[in-house]
C-alpha cells in the first residue's frame, strides 16, 4: 500500500454509520453520539429510524445520494455480507467492521467470503471484530472507549480494541491516531505503519501484537522507519497464546521468533507489560471483558509462576451481572486466586462491578485480585475495592511511561 492510500480512511469527509441507533448502550448509539463532534458529514443508516440525534437517517446506504468515504458496520454478523455488497454498489473504498462472530469464533469461512467480496469490489476492510479508529485532527472517534483523549504525537495500533479503552483513559496522555485491527482479515500492521511513517502528526508508534501476517514485510518496513516503535507482544505463555486465539482468531506463534524480529527491526519490546501486578503463585482463573488484557495478564501469571487453569472472556459488553454470574460459577473451581479484569468501555459500569466483587469476596475463601485498567473512568471503583481491602491494579503508570 502506498503512503497516501489510507488518507481517506483516516481523513474521511463523509462517514456512514450502518446500525446507528438512539440507544446509548448499543455500539451504533455510542458511535453516532461520538460522531456529532466530527468535522465532516455523518450519515446514519438504519431502516428503523427516520432521524437520529437530529440527523436524517437512511434506510439503506444507497438512499444517500452523495459520496461516502468510510462506512462503519455495527450490525449483527448475519447482515454484514449483504451490507458489504451495498457498500460495493455505492463505491465506498473503506469499511470498518465492528461486528464479531467470525474467525475469532471459529467461523473462518464467513470471514473469507467477506474479504473475497471486498477485494473484488476494491474495498479495504478493517476488522471484523474490531474497535474502530480515532483521529483527533478531525475530531473523529469511531470507538466505544469511555474516554476520548486529546491530540498528541503517539499512535497506537492494536489487535485488541479494549486496550485502547485502557490506554485512552489515563490522565494527560494524548494520541495522534488509533486503529483496532481486530481479526486483521485485510488491513494489517504493515498497512498502518506505512501510513504512520509519513504522518506528520505521529512521532512514536506503539503496537499491540498477537500475530503478524507477513513477518518479512514487517521487518523491512520497521527497519527503515525513522520513528520510534514500541511493541507489546502477547503469547509468551500457553495461556496467553490460547487467549489470543479466542480473542482475534490469531495463533500467537513462537515468542522467541518475534523477539528476534523486533531486535532486527530496532523495535523496543515490552516483554511483560503487567509485571507490577502482585500475582501469588499457585492456580489462577482470569475473568475479563477484554481479550487482549486477558492474554497479557495470562502471560504475567506465567512470569510469576502462577498457573492459569481457565480464562473466562465475558466480552466488552459485560455488565455487572455478567461478572456476578462468572464469579459465582467459579466458586467451586480448584484454584486459589481469581483475577478480575475490567477495561472501561462505554457500556461498562465500573462502580457497580466493584460492588459485585466486594459482595462476592465476603462469601469466598479465594483470593481476589482486580485489574481495573485505566484512571479517569475507574477511580471511584478503585476506591470501593481498596476500602474493602481488595487489591486493585490500574496500570496507569505503565501507559504514562509508554506513551509520553
Amino acid at each position: 500500500m502506498k503512503k497516501g492510500e489510507l488518507l481517506e480512511f483516516f481523513y474521511p469527509k463523509t462517514i456512514a454509520i450502518i446500525g446507528a441507533s438512539e440507544n446509548p448502550e448499543k455500539v451504533g448509539g455510542i458511535l453516532i453520539k461520538k460522531s456529532l463532534k466530527f468535522k465532516g458529514n455523518v450519515v446514519p443508516v438504519n431502516p428503523n429510524y427516520k432521524e437520529i440525534l437530529g440527523k436524517k437517517c437512511y434506510s439503506k446506504i444507497k438512499d444517500y445520494s452523495g459520496k461516502i468515504d468510510l462506512a462503519v458496520i455495527a450490525t449483527p454478523k448475519e447482515t454484514v455480507k449483504k451490507l458489504i455488497k451495498e457498500c460495493a454498489d455505492k463505491k465506498i473504498k473503506f469499511v470498518i467492521i465492528i461486528s464479531a462472530g467470525f474467525a475469532e469464533a471459529g467461523d473462518k469461512k464467513s470471514q473469507e467470503e467477506l474479504v473475497k467480496l471486498a477485494k473484488k469490489s476494491g474495498i479495504r476492510i478493517l476488522g471484523p471484530n474490531c474497535f474502530g479508529i480515532f483521529n483527533p485532527d478531525i475530531n473523529l472517534d469511531l470507538t466505544f472507549a469511555n474516554t476520548t483523549p486529546k491530540k498528541g504525537k503517539t499512535a497506537f495500533i492494536s489487535q485488541s480494541g479494549a486496550l485502547w479503552s485502557y490506554f485512552s483513559d489515563i490522565n494527560n496522555i494524548s494520541y495522534s491516531k488509533f486503529a483496532s485491527l481486530g481479526n486483521m482479515s485485510d488491513l494489517e500492521f504493515v498497512d498502518l505503519i506505512n501510513f504512520l511513517e509519513h504522518d506528520r502528526e505521529t512521532k512514536k508508534i506503539i503496537l499491540y501484537i498477537e500475530k503478524l501476517k507477513d513477518g518479512k514485510k514487517f521487518l523491512e518496513l520497521c527497519k527503515n522507519c525513522k520513528k520510534e516503535i514500541i511493541a507489546i507482544k502477547a503469547g509468551y505463555s500457553k495461556q496467553g497464546s490460547k487467549a489470543a486465539i479466542s480473542h482475534t482468531g490469531s495463533l500467537a506463534t513462537d515468542f522467541k521468533i518475534y523477539e528476534g524480529v523486533f531486535q532486527q527491526a530496532g523495535i523496543k519490546q515490552v516483554k511483560n507489560l503487567f509485571s507490577e501486578i502482585k500475582i501469588p503463585k499457585g492456580k489462577s482463573i482470569i475473568i475479563t471483558n477484554a481479550g487482549g488484557a486477558g492474554a497479557l495478564i495470562g502471560d504475567s501469571c506465567a512470569y510469576k509462576e502462577s498457573e492459569v487453569i481457565k480464562d473466562v472472556d465475558i466480552l466488552g459488553t459485560a455488565m455487572p451481572e455478567d461478572y456476578k454470574k462468572a464469579l459465582e460459577s467459579l466458586e467451586k473451581e480448584k484454584c486459589n486466586t481469581l483475577i478480575v479484569i475490567l477495561t472501561p468501555q462505554k457500556m461498562s459500569k465500573p462502580e457497580e462491578t466493584a460492588k459485585v466483587i466486594v459482595d462476592f469476596s465476603k462469601k469466598t475463601n479465594k483470593k481476589i485480585i482486580t485489574c481495573f485498567l485505566g484512571q479517569k473512568s475507574i477511580s471511584k471503583a478503585e476506591a470501593i475495592l481498596k476500602k474493602a481491602g481488595i487489591y486493585c491494579f490500574t496500570g496507569k503508570d505503565i501507559v504514562k511511561k509508554l506513551a509520553k
